[in-house]
């Protein structure tokens, strides 16, 4: 597969193909909340950023927490003009860098081992499925105060603040398998705090499977809810 500058609209079902073919973490850490983001729901979020909102053509993007970099080869697919991973983790970049190499992203995509706050410089676009604060709270806020540092459009991904069977099952029922919703208010606010404004939020579905020793179903299915964030001028 050939690098370059996608210039025709991508079907959602190539693009979640695509994004099958990327190899998963190998190892995945509990504390660090590893879990490789769906392809159908990393599929949804990168459609909005690159066709809803023309955030991803062209533009420099990076994948902050990027993981195995199903984000961020996602967006290089979409044709990206040069994408950044950035992970603490060694293990799952060297499993991106493979990934890029095999599905024919070795240039258009750099791979960087650090914490996020060592990330410099300025972005079109940031995409980022962080840590929810299940296992340390609040650690999805410094993910989007970083992005709101380098970048003037943010796309994050949040636990949904409530178990909502009613949303489940619309979102279930749904022909694009997300729904657009209010922000959740700590959220906002803390966005706000940083010099941002929420422009819509979008709840989908994800499922996970059994991946670690305290899960106690096969898989499990949530919500999350996708932020779309711009930086005040």
């Amino acid at each position: 597969m050939a690098e370059f500058t996608q210039k025709r609209i991508i079907r959602k079902t190539e693009l979640e193909w695509f994004l099958s073919q990327i190899k998963p973490h190998p190892s995945p850490k509990a504390h660090l909340e590893q879990y490789t983001i769906p392809e159908t729901a990393a599929a949804g979020m990168l459609y909005i950023a690159a066709y809803a909102n023309d955030d991803i053509i062209g533009k420099n993007v990076l994948d902050l927490g990027c993981g195995t970099g199903r984000l961020a080869l996602g967006a290089a697919f979409l044709g990206a003009q040069y994408v950044v991973g950035v992970d603490i983790d060694r293990a799952p970049i060297t499993n991106a860098s493979e990934n890029s190499k095999r599905l024919g992203f070795k240039t258009t995509v750099q791979w960087l081992v650090g914490d996020i706050d060592a990330v410099r410089g300025k972005f079109d676009t940031v995409l980022q499925n962080p840590p929810f604060g299940v296992q340390k709270r609040t650690a999805d806020r410094s993910f989007l105060k970083k992005g709101l540092e380098i970048s003037s459009r943010v796309y994050s991904l949040h636990n949904h603040p409530s178990t909502d069977k009613a949303l489940i099952k619309q979102l279930k029922s749904s022909n694009d398998s997300l729904l657009q919703i209010a922000p959740s208010p700590f959220i906002k606010r803390f966005v706000e705090n940083h010099d941002g404004s929420v422009k819509a939020v979008y709840a989908m579905l994800m499922t996970i499977p059994r991946m670690f020793s305290f899960h106690t179903k096969a898989k499990h299915t949530f919500i999350a809810d996708l932020y779309v964030i711009e930086r005040n001028r």
